[in-house]
């Protein structure tokens, strides 16, 4: 199933610690349902110096992916955080279209 959200896309967090709070699709993970977004679900993790990668080990933060349903689109005109309708251009293009204010996201 395809998400309601794309890479660069800003959103909403509807739900868990960091409900409310907004970010950046950093990344789309479709076979999982999931989407990573800048600095939200951030953990901490205890690793190992790894010399190509990571030189230095000790305690690092990392973004994990959460579940795309708790996130909404937030439309770059209204700037609010909203449901997307598709509609067919007369191109045939598809477009997105934001469900409060009408206008092509």
């Amino acid at each position: 199933m395809s998400p309601h959200v794309k890479k660069d896309d800003n959103v909403m967090i509807l739900s868990g610690r960091d409900k409310g709070k907004k970010g950046k699709v950093l990344q789309v993970l479709p076979d999982e349902g999931k989407v990573l977004v800048d600095g939200i679900n951030v953990v901490k993790r205890h690793t190992r110096p790894r010399p190509p990668k990571i030189p230095q080990g000790g305690i690092l933060e990392k973004a994990l992916p959460i579940c795309a349903s708790r996130v909404m689109l937030v439309c770059p005109k209204c700037g609010k955080a909203t449901r997307t309708g598709r509609k067919f251009m007369e191109s045939g293009e598809k477009v997105r279209l934001c469900k409060k204010c009408g206008e092509q996201i």
